[in-house]
């Protein structure tokens, strides 16, 4: 059996090259660029797919030379390889999985930067103890993976940790892979703010918004914005900003309110909170219109703090479960140094499998 074919019907790479083609066809039509939006959008399907069928032609070509190479032994009798073979085999694995979730990212926001937001829940200084945790986390997992991170904004708890946070993540998929972290986390554990040491449970919520870029439609009116300017909040120091620096853009049909002061210029905060206005305008948009969807469709999902996804238990036993796919990881301290992958790649399949289902 060529294992090198299966996959490619698998994955329907034959069909995604033939995408590509259409659209190459496309974009050599006389006039094609004239229209920078349709341009850039073909563009960007065009690379989606080729990052795929790229992934899938290296990856058989290592399938193929391995078993080659097994062959070759096999015939000679040569003993002592099996161990390196292993290995190998283990590591295309690996990238086998990979490619699969790869294979996910099919949406055109998928690939863009990501603007994360993680704020606590109910239960004052634990809450706001267990976001800043959260916040931690993903700037390793960030950091782990090579993407480049940029602290919007950052408000911190009257007693610690945070009591609002928003972090740009830039890289490659960086939207496709942390909209799987969207939703609330849940934490048990022995509270250090007790003095009576008793267990508590604290949420936190995690938002996930891809960077919507200008030539997207995003309506917004100057008339509908309240801007705010305010001294930002720092560690003191002689870097302490003692200008009003820092910008809160009220959208008022919504009642969206957007913050940013990582910059010393208020006109660099203004178009970055305008960006992130941006994109959580037009996520709220495409949100509800999943929520028609799903009302027509007679599903129910669960609204505020009970669309928990994931539970982190540090007491009495270590144990931290995603509570869609059923993953669950004991090495806790790990996980929360942003060993991630293994959550959201599960969490990217079973959406995949979910929305197949479906169809």
């Amino acid at each position: 059996m060529n294992t090198s074919k299966s996959w490619e019907g698998i994955f329907d790479v034959e069909g995604k090259k033939q995408a590509i083609a259409a659209l190459e066809e496309q974009m050599n039509q006389p006039g094609f660029w004239n229209d920078p939006e349709t341009a850039k959008e073909c563009g960007r399907k065009v690379k989606q797919l080729r990052d795929v069928t790229t992934l899938f032609t290296n990856l058989s070509s290592e399938t193929r030379d391995l078993a080659e190479l097994m062959e070759m032994a096999a015939e000679e009798s040569e003993a002592g390889h099996d161990g390196e073979f292993e290995s190998e085999v283990e590591k295309i694995d690996t990238k086998l999985r990979d490619f699969e979730v790869q294979c996910t990212l099919s949406d055109p926001l998928d690939i863009q930067n990501c603007f994360l937001n993680i704020h606590p829940g109910a239960g004052g200084t634990e809450s706001c103890d267990w976001a800043d945790m959260l916040f931690r986390m993903y700037l390793r997992w960030a950091e782990n993976r090579g993407f480049k991170t940029e602290l919007i904004d950052r408000q911190p708890g009257e007693e610690a940790g945070i009591k609002n946070a928003t972090i740009h993540v830039q890289g490659e998929y960086a939207h496709g892979f942390l909209k799987a972290e969207t939703g609330i986390h849940r934490l048990v554990r022995i509270s250090p703010f007790d003095s009576n040491s008793r267990r508590h449970t604290s949420f936190a919520a995690v938002h996930a918004m891809p960077e919507i870029e200008d030539d997207i439609d995003v309506d917004i009116k100057e008339e509908d914005l309240r801007v705010d300017t305010y001294r930002s909040s720092g560690a003191g120091g002689q870097h302490v900003n003692v200008t009003d620096s820092a910008v809160r853009i009220t959208h008022i049909p919504t009642g969206i309110v957007v913050c940013c002061q990582n910059e010393r210029s208020q006109h660099k905060n203004r178009a970055t909170a305008m960006k992130v206005l941006r994109s959580r305008i037009y996520d709220r948009r495409m949100q509800e219109q999943r929520e028609k969807m799903e009302k027509i469709a007679g599903e129910k999902k669960g609204i505020a703090w009970g669309n928990q996804i994931r539970s982190y238990v540090f007491h009495p036993y270590s144990l931290i479960k995603d509570l869609r796919t059923g993953v669950e990881r004991g090495d806790v301290q790990r996980v929360m140094d942003g060993d991630l992958d293994e959550f959201i790649s599960s969490y990217l399949r079973y959406s995949l499998a979910s929305k197949v289902k479906k169809e």
